[in-house]
Order: C-alpha cells, then sequence, then structure tokens
C-alpha cells in the first residue's frame, strides 16, 4: 500500500503558526504594525503597551482600542485579542472586505489619525470602501482633513494603476462637517476604487485581484505654486481673511504665485467647538507636495488662545521649513510611501527622500521583519556624483534594530523590490 501525502500534525501547526507571529513591545507605531499585518496576513502580538508608565493609566487607550474596532469593521475575519490588564493585544487578521463603514473617532484623537494608515489598506479591499468617520477634523500635531485631501490621497494615487474602470468610484474625500478640538462634531467621507482584476484564475474560476504599480519619483524640481485653506467654525469669517492676509505677507517674499481660499462653515456644519486653522500645501514642477498646518488653541487649553496672526505665521513657517527639507515626499508622508513601495509589484521602486524621520527609520524595521523587505539607500548627492557615500550598512545577522544607516548630506535614494501584495478583489 503507498503512502500518500503526510498531513501536518496539531504540534506542527501550531509551530508553523507560531513562526508567522510577529511580536513587538510598546505602544508605539501600533498603527503602522496593525495595518502590515494586515497586508502581510501575519498575526501580531504586542506586549508591554504602557505597562510601566508612571504617567499616563496602564494598557490600551481608549482611541488604540476605538483604531482596533475599525479595523475589525473593514475587514472580515480578523480576530482580536486584549490581555486582562490591556497590556498586550493579538491580532489575527482576516481580508479587507470595505463596504459602506460608519465609524465614530471620539474625541481623543483626530479623523485623521484613524484615516492616514486605513487609506493605505483600502485599495486591496473585497469591495469598494465607503468610509464615514465622526469626530475631530483638525488636531494637534496630526495631519488635518485638508492635508489628507490635497496631499496624502496624491501620494496614494501615484501608486494607483492607471487603467482603472470608468464605472469605479474616484478617490476621493469629503469633508461634510467641520469639528475644531476640543468637542469636535466633525464628518469626513472616504472612498477609494479597488485594484483592477487581473487575468490570474484564482479559487473557483474568479479574477484574483491587481497590484499597486510601482514607483520612480527621484526628481523634485523646483517649487511653482502654494495653495492653502484657511477654515474658520463658529468664529467671525474674519478669522479667516486675518490668516490669509498674514500668510501672504510672509509666503509672498517667497512666490507670487500664491493663492488662499477661505472656508467658513456655519450652523450644524461648523460642530460643536470654536476654533480656526490653516493649511498650506506647496507644489513643485514635477509633482512633489509640501504641506504644513497651524491651528487655534481652545479656550480650555493652558495655552494662551492664538490670534489669526499668530496661526497664519506659525503655518508658513512651517512650509518654509519643510520646503528646505527637500526631496520628493515630505516627512509626514514618509512611512506611508515607504509601506506601499514594499507591497507593490515585483519590480524595482525608488524614491527620493529628505532626512528621514524616527517613524520611517522605524518603518524600514518593521517592514523587514514583517515582509522581509530590506531597502537599498544611497546618498542622493553621491548618485549625481557630487558626493560619495560614506556608508550603507546592513549587517547579515544583526537585530533590526542595530541596522545603521550613515550617508552624508539631507537627501537619500531609497530603493526595494516589492512582495506583490495583491487585492481581495474577486471577479467571478
Amino acid at each position: 500500500m503507498t503512502s500518500g501525502s503526510s498531513v501536518p500534525s496539531a504540534s506542527e501547526q501550531q509551530s508553523a503558526s507560531a513562526s508567522r507571529l510577529m511580536r513587538f513591545t510598546g505602544h508605539a507605531y501600533l498603527r503602522q504594525r496593525i495595518v502590515l499585518s494586515v497586508l502581510s496576513g501575519r498575526p501580531i502580538r504586542i506586549d508591554k503597551i504602557r505597562a510601566s508608565s508612571s504617567f499616563t493609566e496602564p494598557g490600551l487607550s481608549n482611541y488604540e482600542a476605538s483604531f482596533l474596532r475599525l479595523i475589525e469593521k473593514i475587514t472580515n475575519g480578523s480576530k482580536v485579542e486584549i490581555g486582562y490588564t490591556g497590556t498586550s493585544i493579538f491580532l489575527k487578521p482576516g481580508i479587507v472586505s470595505g463596504g459602506k463603514v460608519t465609524h465614530d473617532c471620539g474625541a481623543d484623537k483626530s479623523i485623521s489619525w484613524y484615516l492616514e494608515w486605513i487609506i493605505c489598506l483600502a485599495p486591496f479591499a473585497k469591495r469598494e470602501l465607503h468610509l464615514t468617520l465622526k469626530g475631530i477634523t483638525t488636531h494637534y500635531n496630526e495631519l488635518g482633513a485638508d492635508i489628507l485631501r490635497t496631499v496624502t490621497l496624491p501620494h496614494l494615487q501615484l501608486f494607483m494603476p492607471t487603467e482603472l474602470s470608468s464605472l469605479s468610484s474616484p478617490l476621493e474625500l469629503r469633508i461634510l462637517k467641520r469639528g475644531a478640538p476640543p468637542l469636535g462634531g466633525g464628518e469626513v467621507f472616504f472612498c477609494c476604487p479597488l485594484l483592477p482584476s487581473t487575468g490570474g484564475t484564482g479559487s473557483g474560476g474568479s479574477s484574483a485581484g491587481g497590484m499597486i504599480r510601482s514607483l520612480n519619483f527621484t526628481q523634485p524640481g523646483r517649487v511653482r505654486r502654494i495653495r492653502g485653506i484657511a477654515s474658520a467654525t463658529r468664529v467671525s469669517p474674519q478669522m479667516a481673511n486675518r490668516m490669509i492676509d498674514s500668510a501672504r505677507g510672509v509666503l509672498n517674499r517667497y512666490i507670487p504665485d500664491l493663492y488662499l481660499f477661505a472656508d467658513v462653515f456655519k450652523g450644524d456644519e461648523s460642530g460643536k467647538s470654536p476654533g480656526y486653522a490653516l493649511s498650506l500645501v506647496a507644489t513643485s514642477t514635477t509633482g512633489v507636495l509640501h504641506c504644513a498646518e497651524a491651528l487655534s488653541n481652545p479656550s480650555s487649553s493652558e495655552q494662551s488662545l492664538s490670534t489669526p496672526e499668530e496661526v497664519a505665521l506659525s503655518a508658513s513657517r512651517a512650509l518654509l521649513t519643510e520646503i528646505a527639507s527637500r526631496g520628493c515626499i515630505d516627512r509626514a508622508h514618509q512611512a506611508m510611501v515607504l509601506l506601499l513601495m514594499a507591497v507593490g509589484p515585483e519590480d524595482v521602486s525608488k524614491v527620493r527622500m529628505g532626512r528621514l524621520t524616527a517613524n520611517a527609520v522605524q518603518m524600514l524595521r518593521d517592514i523587514q521583519d514583517t515582509l522581509g523587505v530590506r531597502f537599498k539607500i544611497k546618498d542622493a548627492d553621491a548618485e549625481q556624483g557630487k558626493k560619495r557615500a560614506k556608508s550603507v550598512v546592513h549587517a547579515e545577522n544583526a537585530e533590526p534594530s542595530e541596522t545603521k544607516v550613515e550617508v552624508e548630506g539631507d537627501e537619500v535614494i531609497l530603493s526595494c523590490f516589492g512582495v506583490a501584495v495583491r487585492g481581495a478583489r474577486k471577479v467571478g
């Protein structure tokens, strides 16, 4: 009697599952690690979440638990387990199902805190994602809804295939209601088309989902225009006009092509708290986008309430600083672009960036741990023959945290081969 193929035992299956399990510690970078887990299909366990913090309560915060609930809503088959003390979580990811989803983000974090990483999952969904989020539209030290619409979505568009169906929904983000801190009351609608199906046949004879495209973006160009939105809620419309006048006084000395738009919301669309903010975007001749934003302090804040002139001056200076950092990707979107490069097709993707942020460096390490993708990093000036790079050291047996990158200059060129993550779309 001939023996057939052996069936793995329960212990072997458990061992194989354990080898795929990703382990991290601490609450930092929780969102990007959860998104990496969903895209790679590998379970993740995060321990020691604020376990020894003496300033905050130990364990997950309310907004982090809310982010996990949102992941459950947009996926199918995901299993989330939170430890009894809240200091550890386990996620077994499912597929990104998409569909119509509504979620209340609360008032601890802005809508953008949730959406900036969900945007990376949306193209890989089984159905088009129509996501409505409620909460604060602009918060401190976080991207505002205007920046997501004018900068983040164009960055995602760089990776979207050009052969999208004419029946697909457009990639868009609409601000239905503005909500200033601390009470919020804003509402944002996000919609993303699916990756086109490929000719390959999946299970059941259905076409498999496609992939995003590779990126080659190494020419920064020169800044040719600046656009901005001065928004105001539950305050006098003159606040927006004062911000525009003050910003013009700074930016007109840098470039003449400047247009700032006043966006004043009234009534039910103005949220629950008074406030005003200024979002600025600089565009280069090659399509590079640099952004900056500033907003007023709420009356309940310990800091004095900022005047419109102070808000405009802060945003204008931040934009000029961002432009001076150079590169083809602004600092707020470095980690997102690196992630999309890694999950792209099995082709070379190359991008030019300014000095890498701590978030981008950690993303490089997490990508290596999760997807096995290692980036090649070169000094941008050395690439052009102007300067020699010192070294790019990747120790073969070193831990990811020990990987060091030493280059001269402020700009680097990163390149990698993607792992060809496909969308969950099925067309049968």
